[in-house]
């Protein structure tokens, strides 16, 4: 018993560690939350992540900052056509050439990383390209007669482009994660400002201990396939044809990783039962071209029970009670319509009541109860015009 209780203890405070890790990778970053998500699923699954979007979108501070947060061995590169694969490898070592051994010097280059950030990923020239395949895949590096065994566990990369050359086709399936960073809107700008300024001068930011460790990943991942997935398979699979349908194809790679990533969307938001909601990962996962990313969020939105849907139709709901309330206002008592309009209420708030206690979401179930109440106070209103209530 103690045995049991003991493992319970440690999988709900292990349960706590990605989502305080996610915190702690976002808050010094405005408008970053789903770039560092993006990032925290690939850690949690061993998967890898593209970035795409223009230059200073804080592609390669997240990465770093990762790195930091986890205490990993990190390795950065920027590719050109003309990087060589030592740059990213290690130099050959000529003494031990000279002895008939062929070799690499691979002290802080990617083969020793744990956690590494290529940008401009899609400028790699064949000879890198080879080699990141089986990186990515296998994780081992082909080099002569050498198979070099890598620890790295998640490659983070970036571009501008997505990429349209076939012999880039593989490199960009293997990118399972894919996010279109786009800068932040004009009402952050003021937000982004005083950041930038806190994150030059001031160690606020500054990561002074890990939130976690790469063996606190290690043990994570071996719960993903504890995680109970029998709600939303059949779900994923309705999707699946829909995003066909909407001409967004996914390999049947993509397709055999998403419940993989599901898990981990459970397992961030401190569940081992998956939900619809943690079927959103579709969205990092579906998009091809820059316009998919806009296409499956759409798709997403309108076809999943998550919190943003149900904030949606109680958005809607409480607009239409304001604009009752001012027909309210200008009615005369004896609009026969006001008696209609009373029952018309009473069933909406059963439905607000309803939406907020299937949720299952914390912020949903308060606006549902802000929506009730205002439903509330135009039914007495109402009642007050008629006479009903006084």
């Amino acid at each position: 018993m103690v045995n049991i209780i003991g493992r319970i203890i440690v999988s709900s405070s292990l349960l706590e560690l990605p989502k305080k890790f996610l915190e702690s990778l976002y808050s010094p970053f405005v408008g970053r939350e789903e770039e560092a998500k993006v990032l925290t699923l690939a850690l949690l699954t061993k998967e890898h992540v593209v970035l795409i979007g223009e230059p200073g979108t804080a592609k390669s501070a997240l990465a770093r900052r990762a790195a930091d947060l986890l205490n990993a061995r990190f390795f950065m590169y920027l590719l050109t056509k003309y990087t060589e694969p030592a740059e990213l490898f290690g130099a050959l070592d000529v003494n031990a050439l000279k002895q008939g051994v062929y070799k690499r010097i691979t002290k802080e280059r990617l083969p020793e990383s744990e956690l590494a950030f290529l940008d401009e990923i899609f400028n790699a020239n064949s000879a890198i390209l080879n080699a990141l395949l089986s990186l990515l895949n296998e994780r081992v590096i082909y080099d002569g007669y050498n198979v070099i065994k890598v620890p790295l566990r998640t490659l983070i990369s970036a571009s501008n482009r997505v990429p349209d050359e076939p012999e880039l086709e593989a490199l960009y399936d293997r990118l399972l994660l894919r996010h279109y960073a786009k800068p932040v809107g004009e009402d952050m700008w003021k937000d982004l400002i005083d950041s930038s300024w806190e994150l030059e001068f001031t160690d606020k930011w500054k990561v002074k201990e890990p939130v976690m460790t790469v063996q606190d990943l290690d043990r994570l991942y071996s719960m993903l396939s504890e995680v109970d997935l029998s709600q939303i398979k059949s779900k994923l699979l309705k999707l699946y044809v829909m995003l066909e349908e909407k001409g967004v194809h996914l390999t049947d790679r993509r397709k055999g990783k998403v419940l993989k990533i599901v898990s981990a969307h459970a397992l961030l938001n401190s569940r081992t039962k998956a939900t619809e909601e943690d079927l959103v990962v579709l969205k990092y996962i579906a998009p091809r071209e820059i316009d998919d990313f806009e296409k499956v969020s759409a798709l997403l939105s309108e076809e999943l029970k998550t919190p943003i849907k149900y904030m949606r139709e109680l958005n809607e709901i409480f607009n239409n009670i304001k604009e009752a309330g001012k027909y309210v206002d200008a009615a005369n008592e004896s609009d026969p319509r006001l008696i209609d309009l009373i029952r018309s209420l009473r069933a909406t708030k059963d439905r607000v009541i309803s939406l907020g206690k299937e949720s299952g979401d914390e912020k949903v179930e308060e606006f549902s109860r802000e929506v009730g109440a205002e439903i509330d106070r135009l039914v007495e209103k109402v009642g007050r015009k008629l006479g009903i209530y006084t």
